[in-house]
Formats: C-alpha cells, sequence, structure tokens
C-alpha cells in the first residue's frame, strides 16, 4: 500500500494526521478513545480527530 500524507497537525511524527492510500482510502492517526460505550469488532477500531483537522482538509482542498 502506497500511503501519502495529506494534513496534520504539526510536522512531527507523533501527530493526529489524514493520509491517502493508493487503494482509494484514508488512513487516519488520532487518539484511542476508551469512553465511547460502543461494541466495536475486534478486527476495526476508533481513532478520535479534531474537526479542524477535517476542516484543514477540506479548506485545502486534500478531501
Amino acid at each position: 500500500m502506497k500511503v501519502t500524507k495529506l494534513v496534520s497537525t504539526c510536522d512531527i511524527k507523533d501527530c493526529l494526521t489524514i493520509y491517502a492510500t493508493d487503494r482509494g482510502t484514508f488512513l487516519v492517526q488520532g487518539e484511542a478513545p476508551t469512553d465511547h460505550g460502543l461494541q466495536i469488532p475486534a478486527h476495526e477500531t476508533l481513532v478520535e480527530i479534531p474537526m479542524e483537522l477535517i476542516q484543514k482538509a477540506i479548506r485545502d482542498n486534500l478531501i
């Protein structure tokens, strides 16, 4: 899989980030919340990212 960084909250590795893949999908790097109360299948996960990150990606015409 080829991964391209689209937008991030900072310039170092450990930041909230949205990536595009060559599969036509997105990867999201964010915090793993534990207080959501949802039933998530073992092969899936949730990440939490700020709305500002999505807004920045849209504003910069990245998604």
